[in-house]
């Protein structure tokens, strides 16, 4: 029984139509390969497109739910820029949310414009240098401009050096590199206020521990290449940028996220479409706002896929024509046989 068994099951393996079968999986397969292959080409072709990458993501990642529960959570946090930022982000994209958190937020934003508050802030960002708002922002620009902040940071970490306690050799570059752009921008009549202003964020997340150990490692190999301080230059310019476009906790934000300066100037240009959406755009997307980094790896998945599946498609059409070959001659011999 179980040897009559075996026999039917290998005939039916053998029949034509389960070669044609299995022709029908594989075409399927490679049907399905193909198009993810086709999507991820897509996504490679936007790789070096943070505007069209953020827009491709967000469409997959942001709903009213995010959105609402980002913005109390910024609330929360007492973060109203970044709050503001994601109904920003939510009016953009039609993304319907709560009336009563735009409410709370224009209620804290009014809290926040006090006279007594705005120059509290001014005065902490002037006297360390720790921009945590537009008016922090505001004194540590202002202390910078008049050299008193990089004065102030190179005398710090300069002393530290003699005296052989431990210091920051970032902080201390940067504030001589910002002493020379200083120079250079009143030589400018303002010209380069926007590398002015980055070298200012950079130090500020260097010391607040917001600036990416790798983007740090590849500034200065950048800066290496290019002899003298030109990839810092460079960094601090498109920081600059970043902060004139979307504010200085989003340029802050991007400095944190950013592994190598060419996600600074990929971020610039985020900024510069996005506005005041990309602090809320960074925050729920990370890097992936600006880099795709699996793309390539899908493609060759998918198209290797692809190719499997279409030479197990040809392989059982052959197998079918060669078995429905194989069935008529037989039958011509038994016919022949006996005639």
């Amino acid at each position: 029984m179980k040897k009559l068994k075996k026999n039917w099951l290998a005939g039916l393996a053998r029949h034509p139509m389960a070669a044609l079968l299995f022709g029908a999986l594989f075409a399927v397969a490679a049907g399905f390969s193909v198009r993810g292959g086709i999507a991820a080409h897509n996504r490679v072709t936007l790789a070096d497109d943070p505007v069209a990458i953020t827009d491709q993501a967000l469409a997959e990642a942001f709903n009213t739910v995010i959105a609402e529960r980002e913005i109390r959570a910024a609330l929360a946090a007492g973060d109203l820029d970044l709050a503001q930022s994601f109904v920003e982000v939510a009016a953009e994209r039609k993304v319907p949310i709560d009336p009563s958190l735009s409410e709370k937020i224009k209620e804290a934003d009014a809290e926040q414009h006090t006279l007594t508050n705005t120059a509290g802030r001014f005065v902490h960002g002037l006297w360390t240098g720790e921009p945590s708002d537009l008016a922090s922002l505001a004194g540590t620009a202002f202390g910078d401009l008049f050299v008193f902040g990089d004065i102030r940071d190179a005398a710090r970490e300069g002393t530290h050096y003699l005296t052989g306690q431990q210091y920051d050799p970032w902080i201390l570059g940067l504030a001589g590199v910002g002493i020379a752009i200083t120079a250079a921008t009143y030589a400018s009549l303002g010209a380069t206020t926007p590398e002015r202003v980055g070298v200012s964020l950079v130090k500020a997340a260097r010391r607040t521990g917001r600036l990416n150990p790798a983007l740090a490692v590849r500034a200065v190999r950048e800066a290496v290449k290019v002899e003298g301080a030109g990839g810092i230059i460079e960094l601090a310019e498109n920081t600059g940028r970043i902060e004139a476009k979307a504010g200085s906790q989003a340029a802050l934000d991007g400095l944190a996220v950013a592994h190598e300066p060419q996600d600074v100037s990929r971020m610039a240009r985020l900024a510069a479409a996005k506005g005041g959406k990309t602090r809320a755009i960074v925050k729920l997307l990370g890097r992936a706002a600006i880099v795709l980094t699996a793309s390539a790896l899908d493609l060759a998945s998918w198209l290797l896929w692809a190719g499997f599946a279409l030479f197990g498609f040809c392989a059982s059409c052959k197998a079918a024509v060669e078995r429905a070959t194989q069935r008529h001659l037989d039958r011509r011999k038994l016919r022949y046989a006996l005639a």
